[in-house]
């Protein structure tokens, strides 16, 4: 990747965005379970950074791909993985779909005013048994004259219980389960949607995140994104920026990890000498910050190539299963050297610890990306029937 001026100006106001508004009042919202989203938002609306990529003719900044990706790993240097995970929802989970294949008047109903940060969306794909398997998903949306009709539920909803909207993917026909899903635009003050408490999670904690319910939900079918039945197509497309987003947003947190570290070890003494002294630690925070480095490398040319068009589906599911494996490895590694310190729930490590396990489980689990993989180096078994 060769970055441009533009680029680093970018980086710089994200930077200086996440030291201002972000980081200081992040153990203040990790304690709550929330932060002020809206406020936040709209902050980062005014900035022009919920619209980096999107059409400048709805507010969007109208830039290619790697000017995101810049966004998403500055927003890596947050002390809290849940209000990056936020905004990535907000512009690289519920928004992409409704950009590229949204009605104009779609697009000005919601993509704009999120783009401004007027207002926050959510993405609505898993289920209580349908999570990384999005095929085997049940919620319905059946066409009643204009109208869909929504019936189900989603399960770990991020920003859902003050989103405005969602952009839900459900079953609009009886079709096989790869032609039968839509994506619909549905406003989250419709009669008939409900959620449970906030589901109390392992990290993540200052993101809000709830089980919605669909109980005859209506929506105007011209609410639809596109044509009816390409909701799984569109959803596969975005999981890919999705997954870079993701991969480039843990490049700096485990960075991040590895310095506090070091300046740990560098003060902390034991048996007469800073813990930084012994070569099982330097040299194992060596070995992990070359690991960033190829995370890094590997995010980047996914990127770039994604930019000249190119399919980057391998490279994206690679990044992906590589940040949520490393991120385990670096967290688990540097907590260790912390001790009884590190083992206490307020400590950094801790935190990124517990924050960095979903990026192997959220966007597609692992073992989903090693499938990917496989089908794509031509070694994965067909599917035996009798």
């Amino acid at each position: 990747m060769k970055f441009t001026a533009e680029h680093e100006a970018l980086r710089k106001t994200v930077r200086d965005f996440v030291e201002k508004e972000i980081n200081p009042h992040c153990d203040e919202w990790e304690e709550a379970g929330e932060f002020p989203i809206h406020d936040i938002f709209k902050k980062l609306g005014n900035l022009g950074l919920l619209g980096i990529q999107k059409p400048e003719e709805y507010g969007g900044m109208g830039l290619d791909y790697s000017y995101n990706l810049v966004a998403a790993e500055e927003l890596g240097t947050a002390h809290c993985g849940g209000v990056p995970l936020a905004i990535g929802v907000q512009t690289d989970m519920c928004t992409p779909a409704i950009s590229r294949f949204g009605s104009d008047e779609l697009k000005r109903t919601f993509l704009a005013p999120a783009i401004a940060g007027d207002m926050v969306g959510c993405i609505g794909v898993s289920e209580v048994a349908a999570g990384s398997d999005v095929a085997g998903m049940k919620t319905t949306a059946k066409q009643d004259g204009d109208d869909y009709v929504i019936n189900g539920s989603k399960m770990w909803i991020t920003n859902s219980p003050k989103a405005d909207f969602i952009c839900l993917l459900a079953n609009t026909s009886d079709d096989k389960p790869h032609k039968n899903k839509s994506l619909i635009v549905v406003p989250m003050n419709t009669p008939g949607i409900s959620f449970s408490p906030h589901l109390n999670k392992l990290g993540m904690r200052s993101s809000e995140t709830a089980q919605i319910f669909f109980d005859d939900v209506r929506v105007p079918q011209r609410y639809r994104i596109g044509a009816e039945g390409t909701g799984f197509m569109m959803q596969m497309l975005q999981f890919q920026e999705e997954r870079m987003w993701g991969a480039a947003n843990v490049i700096k947190a485990l960075e991040l990890c590895i310095n506090k570290t070091i300046e740990y070890c560098r003060e902390r003494k034991t048996f007469g000498q800073p813990l930084i002294n012994n070569q099982v630690i330097h040299f194992r925070l060596a070995e992990l910050q070359t690991e960033v480095e190829a995370l890094r490398a590997l995010t980047y040319q996914a990127c770039e190539l994604h930019v000249e068009g190119k399919d980057v589906t391998k490279l994206a599911s690679m990044a992906k299963l590589k940040a949520g494996r490393l991120g385990r490895e670096v967290t688990d590694s540097c907590l260790q050297y912390w001790g009884g310190n590190g083992y206490m729930w307020e400590n950094p490590l801790s935190r990124a610890f517990r924050d960095v396990r979903l990026v192997s489980i959220g966007g597609g689990a692992d073992e989903i990306m090693l499938g990917i993989i496989c089908k794509m180096m031509g070694t994965l078994p067909g599917k035996q029937r009798d």
